[in-house]
Order: C-alpha cells, then sequence, then structure tokens
C-alpha cells in the first residue's frame, strides 16, 4: 500500500467511526474488519463472533449474482464478510436473538450496505417457512457445535444459544438449508470433527451431497479442532480433501494462510 493509498484508507476508517458513533448502543464495542473499511458492532458480554466465522467466509466460493443466506448469522458477520469478498448479489442473515439482529442491522447501515444485505428476525426451524423452498443458490451456517446434553452450557443465556444447540440442532440446520436451496445450490458450513460422521449422514439424508472439506489445525502438530465444509444439493458423490489450515506458526504468531484470509 502506498503512502495515499494509506491517507485515504484512514479517511475512510475515520469516517466509517464516525458513523458507528452515532449508532453504537451503551456496552458495545465497534471492530474493524480489515476489509473495505468495514465495522461491526459487538456486546463482549453476548457472543462474540471468532475465527471459524472469518475462515469460513474464506472458504466459501461464491459465484457473481448469487442470492445467499445465512443461517444463525447473530452480529451478521458472514453476510457482512462476504459482501466483501465475493460478488454475490445479495445477502440475508437469519439470527433469532433480536438483541444480536439489532447489532447486524446497524452494523449493515454503518458500512452502507442496506441494498446488498437483509437481517431478519426468525428462527433456522423455520426457514423454510420464512424464505420458501429453492429460494437461494447458497447457504452458510456457523451454528451451534455442542449438543445440549454436552459438556457445561455457559450459564448466560445468549452466548449458551450460540454454542449449545439450545434453540436448534444440527439436524434442523442441515434440513432448512436443504429446503431453501436451489437444485445444484451449495451449502457451506464450519463444525468440529468429531461430529463428522454424524454431519455427513444428514447431509446424505437431506439430499446434500459433501463435495469440499478442510480440516483447521491450531498448531502443525495438533489434531484439528474445526472443520470447513461445501455440499452439494443432488451433487455426484465425490470428495476433494483441501489441504489443512494451520492457525499458528507458534504461540501468537498467525500462519500465512491466516493472515491472508483475515487480510492482515
Amino acid at each position: 500500500m502506498t503512502q495515499t493509498e494509506g491517507a485515504i484508507r484512514s479517511e475512510k476508517l475515520a469516517a466509517a467511526y464516525a458513523r458507528a458513533e452515532q449508532f453504537r448502543k451503551d456496552g458495545e464495542r465497534i471492530d474493524e474488519l480489515q476489509r473495505n473499511e468495514y465495522l461491526i458492532f459487538q456486546h463482549p458480554g453476548r457472543f462474540c463472533f471468532g475465527m471459524d466465522a472469518v475462515l469460513l467466509s474464506g472458504f466459501v466460493r461464491i459465484k457473481p449474482g448469487s442470492a445467499v443466506l445465512d443461517l444463525g448469522t447473530g452480529t451478521g458477520i458472514l453476510p457482512i464478510l462476504m459482501e466483501a469478498k465475493t460478488k454475490g448479489q445479495h445477502f440475508t442473515g437469519l439470527e433469532i436473538q433480536e438483541e444480536s439482529a439489532d447489532m447486524a442491522q446497524r452494523s449493515v447501515a454503518v458500512n452502507q450496505l442496506s441494498e446488498k444485505i437483509d437481517i431478519r428476525v426468525g428462527d433456522i426451524k423455520e426457514a423454510g417457512r420464512l424464505f420458501g423452498a429453492a429460494s437461494f443458490d447458497v447457504v452458510t451456517s456457523n451454528p451451534p457445535y455442542m449438543t445440549a446434553d454436552h459438556g457445561l452450557q455457559n450459564p448466560e443465556l445468549p452466548k449458551a444459544i450460540a454454542r449449545h444447540e439450545v434453540l436448534c440442532t444440527l439436524e434442523d440446520v442441515v434440513r432448512e438449508a436443504a429446503y431453501v436451496l436451489k437444485p445444484g445450490g451449495t451449502f457451506f458450513m464450519v463444525h468440529r470433527p468429531f461430529r463428522l460422521a454424524e454431519i455427513i449422514r444428514s447431509l446424505s439424508a437431506h439430499g446434500l451431497e459433501l463435495k469440499r472439506m478442510q480440516m483447521v489445525h491450531p498448531y502443525v502438530d495438533k489434531e484439528p479442532n474445526m472443520v470447513l465444509l461445501e455440499a452439494s444439493k443432488g451433487g455426484r458423490p465425490r470428495v476433494t480433501v483441501e489441504p489443512p489450515l494451520i492457525v499458528f506458526k507458534e504461540p501468537g504468531v498467525y500462519h500465512e494462510d491466516i493472515t491472508g484470509i483475515y487480510g492482515y
């Protein structure tokens, strides 16, 4: 980046922060997304997006002109990043928690993306009824990883809903994704490797064929703790396993693949 480009970016970012301050509510913070001077509202007392959402935004493949639905969008991180990184025509985020959806809607407004991104308040289990069959070319989701009875649930309900299957299950997410996808449409999801067999069974049961997979390892010598998945509605059986993503070269130092996805 040249000195002139850096100065222009700084001016745009300053203007974005000034707009954001007009929309920010008490207790919220404003985070920069390292893309297009986009910002996002988050509340530390609620669930904040993590690396999994960012990695999923780098894994998706979205053709120009596509209509995209993000199931369980939280504060809108995936639609905003996908708008920045792809040539999709329109993005919709569905979120059941009204406070999170409100933050997402204000983030969309601050980034001046209201013509490209819609945020809807609603239940993932009702996505088919809300949007209708075969409504989207692409569906994405960063769903709760843990079953309702797995491990300790966070005592704060918003965080528990995001991390545990309190309000929806893996089956709900896959079923509704399959229903709203057009024939030949694509479903992208990030999840935990220990549930991979269950995920594949569920995808198959709903006519979604696993096409691409990538494991994410915290370090090169550690087992994976995330898996990125791409499935096609009505696709033929054939899976491509991508080279693994390694998060850290050493403690506190990101691998080059990760810095590229983040845009550092």
